[in-house]
């Protein structure tokens, strides 16, 4: 039985096809819809790979930022989109924003909080959840690499200086700088992060691993506990 108006992507001129058309013409001449459409690779019976791809980004009226931090659940919520393709797109947009980090990240120098900023903010400003992250440096201040260490609201027991400093440890790190998102947007910080971050301090100083600052990321903005004598 044909849908009305359903068009499998097999049924349309060969130059509008997707993956046709990243080939002929490059990738950045696809919209977001048809990036989409080649990750998902197959529609369902009612609908083609464009239609699903269509219906992720109208999903919640928030378009692609719906899938920076999508769980295969919330994905699964949409028809058509189950585990095999909610574990396609998370594994695609966890690439990509992995590839974009360790470009950023490679030999990149740390100056001031800005720059921990422009690394870190589009990567940690739409997380649903807090994500604490420690940047390790060398004598130079350039970065080494960026670990996770805890996803949720920040406490002492999840971010302990233990699981801080044995990465910087492993890694021969010269110093650090803590950062970590608001879900909320608001980068203030809670007497929780305070704390947290003058305990890290103490630690820093006995081990001999200079934490330099802690930065708050926020929905487009950021708050420095060094600058703001915090720390």
């Amino acid at each position: 039985m044909k849908l009305e108006g359903y068009t499998t992507i097999k049924n349309m001129p060969r130059d509008e096809r997707p993956r046709e058309k990243l080939l002929n013409y490059g990738v950045r001449r696809l919209s977001n819809t048809e990036l989409l459409a080649i990750v998902l690779s197959t529609g369902t019976k009612e609908k083609s790979a464009i239609g699903l791809a269509e219906n992720i980004l109208n999903y919640n009226g928030e378009g692609l930022r719906f899938l920076t931090d999508s769980t295969v659940e919330e994905l699964s919520q949409i028809k058509g989109i189950g585990l095999a393709k909610s574990s396609q797109l998370i594994a695609a947009v966890e690439l990509g924003k992995r590839i974009a980090l360790a470009t950023k990240a490679n030999n990149y120098r740390i100056k001031t909080p800005d720059d921990v900023s422009n690394l870190l903010m589009e990567e940690m400003r739409y997380l649903k959840k807090e994500h604490f992250n420690i940047i390790l440096m060398n004598t130079k201040n350039e970065v080494i690499a960026i670990e996770n260490i805890s996803v949720g609201s920040l406490n002492a027991s999840i971010v302990h200086p233990r699981e801080v400093f044995v990465r910087a440890i492993k890694r021969s790190s010269f110093a650090i700088v803590l950062a970590h998102n608001h879900p909320s947007g608001d980068p203030s910080p809670s007497t929780e992060d305070i704390k947290i971050t003058q305990r890290l301090q103490e630690a820093g100083k006995l081990i001999g691993i200079t934490v330099l600052d802690h930065i708050i990321i926020g929905d487009g903005n950021y708050y420095s506990l060094k600058e703001n004598d915090l720390m």
